[in-house]
């Protein structure tokens, strides 16, 4: 990855900044997009690597603001190698019939309207170039249903869908678009999960999804890092539209 340009949304949260430290790592310049600056500041000076970090304060259901991301991170570095399309949120756990529009509609703006405006304006810049990977931030929720995480599963079902019609439409042009389906890992957003499931004693919801892990243990942002890594790389030079379980042995059980 030396000298090439990696850019990540989300890039301030947990899964966020353990990939761009593994990319950082291996000589890449990073671009964090987050849309908290008093976030992205703490990244950078945790990630202590000023001179290689780009940080860009945006909300990615802006398509202006999109669009500006792409276009400063190319400015500032001339290309986009690897796009991690990672922003997301769980919201609340809430049932169906009490779930308010505008929160549905919350979810669904950041963890799908967000990664199809992140895509559209990088695979124009990719074909550009004539190469690209991108990756794209699905979840074991792509997969399953959830009593009281309506928005969330829809949005990740979303997402494993426009992965792999974007994987079809780019093949041709040398773009590569493939996506994580992390699930349980020890992150800000699995503990705001827990609390919503079971606000009176978090811990108790810890150990019950837990249970429902094979190997025993909550994943890390380390164990989706790696992943995205993989297919950020020439060694998935044959890989696209794929979703990639990060998820403990959960989808085999």
């Amino acid at each position: 990855m030396q000298g090439k340009t990696v850019l990540i949304t989300g890039g301030a949260g947990g899964i966020g900044m353990e990939t761009a430290k593994a990319f950082l790592d291996d000589g890449a310049n990073v671009a964090l997009v987050d849309i908290s600056a008093d976030a992205l500041k703490n990244a950078k000076d945790k990630l202590n690597q000023p001179d290689k970090i780009l940080t860009i304060e945006a909300d990615v259901t802006n398509e202006a603001e999109v669009k500006q991301y792409v276009d400063e991170t190319v400015e500032t570095y001339g290309s986009i190698d690897v796009f991690f399309n990672n922003a997301a949120i769980a919201g609340p756990a809430t049932p169906i019939k009490e779930l308010e529009k505008d929160t549905f509609e919350q979810i669904m703006g950041i963890n799908t309207t967000g990664v199809f405006l992140g895509m559209k304006h990088v695979i124009q810049q990719m074909e550009k170039q004539g190469y690209g990977s991108i990756i794209n931030a699905a979840s074991n929720a792509a997969y399953i249903g959830s009593a009281n995480m309506v928005g969330y599963i829809a949005s990740k079902h979303a997402v494993a869908g426009m992965t792999k019609t974007a994987a079809l439409e780019e093949a041709s042009h040398g773009i590569r678009i493939n996506a994580v389906a992390p699930a349980a890992i020890d992150t800000n957003m699995l503990t705001g999960i827990q609390e919503n499931l079971s606000p009176d004693d978090p811990n108790a919801a810890a150990e019950a999804i837990k249970q429902g892990i094979p190997v025993g243990r909550f994943g890390t942002p380390k164990d989706v890092s790696a992943v995205v890594k993989f297919l950020a790389s020439d060694e998935a030079a044959f890989v696209t539209g794929s979703l990639y379980n990060v998820d403990g042995g959960m989808q085999a059980d």
